[in-house]
């Protein structure tokens, strides 16, 4: 079973953080030996990106059975996602997401068609290798990658049941902007993160959207 398929059926996942970017494949196995990992977890929002290195990192991670789970810079970078998936990441988060407009946008650059809209071109994608033709591989695709949205503030708490479209695997969290968000929103109907994660889980309980407890997604969701 595929690990997009055992989020949508609310299964934990284990996602490994602390494997430096730019690793030696020492480094990384050394990780990933101290459990049964899903995923490895890469931040470029709060971290200096290389796309080359990123290559690597990714088929590194490849050759150990695990795929790389990218943070990506900027919620107003979700039109990239696109490349940033051709250079070899398997799970996408975007950061901060505030708007429908900005998950519609997501899935459009996630997805081939018919489900989104990202352009061919996966020289270094995550799966490339496995021998399939053009169509094979989109629907593969389609079937196998992970959109994650994090999500950082009390307007994205409340509308959260919007952004539960076909295409949206997982929500996640940003614990501290969240807490900001509290701390400065005028009579915020939430009085602290529990109560904004509780409110996600009602939100998100029948639909197909796992929802990742904590601050960041790196780590068991």
């Amino acid at each position: 079973m595929s690990i997009k398929q055992r989020i949508h059926n609310k299964e934990t996942i284990k996602i490994a953080s602390g494997v430096p970017f730019g690793c030696s494949r020492a480094e990384m196995e050394a990780v990933l030996s101290r459990d049964d990992y899903d995923l490895i977890s890469v931040d470029h929002q709060h971290a200096a990106a290389d796309e080359d290195k990123l290559v690597e990192y990714c088929k590194m991670a490849d050759a150990f059975g695990v795929g790389v789970q990218l943070r990506i810079k900027h919620t107003r970078h979700a039109y990239l996602i696109g490349n940033m998936l051709d250079l070899g990441p398997l799970a996408i988060v975007v950061p901060q997401v505030e708007t429908v407009e900005t998950v519609d946008e997501a899935i459009d650059a996630f997805y081939y068609l018919p489900m989104g809209k990202r352009s061919w071109g996966p020289l270094n994608s995550y799966g490339i290798n496995r021998g399939m033709d053009r169509l094979e591989y989109a629907e593969w695709w389609n079937n196998t990658g992970i959109l994650i949205l994090q999500i950082e503030s009390v307007d994205a708490v409340i509308n959260v049941r919007k952004f539960a479209k076909p295409g949206v695997d997982m929500v996640t969290f940003g614990e501290n902007d969240l807490n900001f968000s509290i701390e400065s929103y005028p009579k915020s109907p939430f009085k602290d993160f529990q109560e904004c994660f509780a409110h996600v889980q009602t939100q998100l309980a029948d639909t197909h959207v796992k929802v990742g407890p904590g601050a960041a997604p790196t780590f068991t969701l």
